[in-house]
């Protein structure tokens, strides 16, 4: 019975903490949340200053 206990409470302790992880990670943005933002190439235009391409495309309609 304890064992059970304490594997329930693992599997939920665990499921928590992912997703506190995810909550925090998607406050930050999809660039600066990422680990490779340091060194991207991509161009994430929030983080660079130039407009994203939704707003690029609404100007040249």
């Amino acid at each position: 019975m304890i064992i059970n206990l304490l594997i329930g409470a693992i599997i939920f302790g665990y499921a928590g903490f992912t997703l506190y992880k995810h909550v925090v990670k998607s406050r930050q943005g999809k660039c600066a949340a990422c680990s490779l933002s340091k060194n991207c190439k991509s161009a994430c235009s929030a983080v660079q200053g130039e407009p994203n391409m939704w707003a690029a495309n609404k100007k040249l309609s």
